[in-house]
């Protein structure tokens, strides 16, 4: 059935020639592989601001150095899948959650310290977690650590970080008791110290059977059971702040409708952003991903809407929302199709003049559109400045760099891309996987890349 959308209906004559260009990546298989093979970067004498360069394409006047490269034997390995990044004082030192493997125990948080010449160090700090993600510094200036059922917070800096260990809360999102499709969570502290803990759907459209099964059918009548029955999951949490350290054991449901809130953001003005990763829909160009504003009592439309007033052919027969309508909280800015934002943050760095103030995001989605890192301008509220018939790129062959535009179907904000060459190329480097994104007191954009077990380190062209 298609995916119909009053937006894609003018501009058919825009994207006619563009289509015939793409439809060969469009509707191939190729971009549903595995991620290609790991610890692929190839090095040379070439240094990135003293440290070993990645051959991948970069910004001018940016490069991109390697601090970890992991060993080809998964087992082997000491950082397996890292996720989030989080500086600590002194500028050489890092913390980072490191999954472990999926859906198992082994899940530790690191320590990685590394100095320009130096072996890089890798030191577990806490381990036997299940599948850690969220990581950020709290109110009280203690680092706080979501795991399946928890948030935890404890101090790195004391001499046995693990006797510092205290749970915050207990009651977080498990996919050992109750099994989600997305079960990695992340979280923000509101103004007023609030906890927001984002819970992913359980699956990828609120269907009973496969998407593409002609016997799957809605999960629900009169509403989506995954995300408005009792799991209330598909949205945001809201902890309410008690003071002197505590918060309520008790959540409200703050917003509804987001599939899967990985990359949440606070900006200085108290504008929360989310980054929405939609429905994986068949086709590579739809639907986009989202970039909403998060307000109180909104619902976002998963599953029943997609881009701005899309509706779910899946859920189109139920009428439980009229997508055009204001009961669908629309997205502020469209991000690239099936590009899989996964962390964001405001650059406040002293090392790129011309990045202060942006917002940085992470593009992990292994289709033509992800594999990137983007810098968008943005309003005194952080978000993003309207672009006016704005595009995106693809890449147009799944080895090699070149790519093909194509429009937005709604509003949307054109980057600055730093890694605009990250595709695979094979003997050279890997695809891209940034997740976790952080600045160090040099002013540093570190990235953690999970399939890849590595970490690279962003800085200016220079050996």
């Amino acid at each position: 059935m298609p995916h119909a959308d009053p937006f894609r209906k003018a501009e058919t004559v825009k994207r006619g020639a563009l289509l015939l260009l793409a439809a060969a990546i469009l509707t191939a298989p190729v971009f549903a592989q595995a991620p290609p093979r790991r610890n692929a970067y190839a090095t040379s004498s070439e240094t990135c601001d003293g440290w070993p360069r990645a051959q991948i394409g970069m910004a001018k006047g940016y490069c991109a150095g390697i601090v970890v490269a992991p060993p080809d034997d998964f087992n082997s390995r000491t950082l397996r899948l890292p996720r989030v990044l989080l500086p600590l004082p002194g500028g050489k030192d890092f913390l980072v959650t490191d999954v472990g493997r999926w859906q198992a125990t082994g899940g530790k948080l690191l320590r990685i310290t590394a100095e320009r010449g130096k072996p890089t160090v890798i030191t577990p700090v806490l381990d036997d977690l299940y599948m850690p993600h969220g990581m950020m510094r709290g109110p009280d200036g203690k680092v706080y650590v979501n795991e399946q059922g928890r948030i935890l917070r404890f101090d790195p800096l004391a001499a046995d970080p693990k006797s510092t260990v205290e749970t915050v809360i207990a009651d977080a999102p498990d996919t050992r008791t109750r099994y989600n499709f997305h079960p990695l969570s992340s979280f923000v502290f509101d103004t007023n110290n609030d906890l927001l803990l984002a819970v992913g759907a359980p699956s990828d459209q609120c269907l009973v059977g496969a998407p593409s099964a002609s016997d799957s059918k809605p999960d629900g009548t009169t509403f989506c059971n995954q995300s408005e029955g009792d799991y209330m999951a598909a949205g945001i949490r809201r902890y309410a702040y008690q003071g002197d350290g505590k918060w309520s054991s008790s959540f409200t449901v703050m917003a509804r409708g987001l599939r899967n809130s990985v990359a949440m953001v606070r900006h200085s003005s108290g504008t929360l952003l989310q980054g929405e990763n939609s429905e994986d829909f068949k086709p590579a160009d739809t639907p986009f991903e989202e970039l909403n504003v998060l307000r109180q009592g909104a619902h976002y439309g998963w599953p029943y809407c997609y881009d701005m007033t899309g509706t779910n052919p899946s859920w189109a027969s139920a009428k439980v929302m009229d997508c055009a309508s204001d009961a669908h909280a629309k997205p502020t800015r469209l991000l690239p199709p099936h590009s899989a934002p996964l962390d964001m943050l405001y650059y406040d760095g002293a090392m790129f003049q011309e990045l202060r103030g942006k917002l940085l995001i992470s593009l992990h989605g292994y289709r033509p559109a992800g594999s990137r890192i983007a810098a968008f301008t943005v309003d005194r509220r952080g978000i993003p400045l309207l672009t006016r018939n704005a595009g995106y790129d693809m890449w147009s062959t799944p080895n090699g760099n070149e790519t093909i535009r194509m429009p937005y179907a709604g509003p949307a904000s054109e980057p600055l891309l730093l890694t605009p060459g990250w595709n695979n190329v094979d003997g050279v480097h890997p695809r891209g996987a940034p997740v976790g994104l952080a600045v160090a007191e040099d002013g540093a954009i570190w990235v953690a890349e999970n399939t890849n077990a590595t970490i690279l380190r962003i800085a200016r062209d220079r050996p």
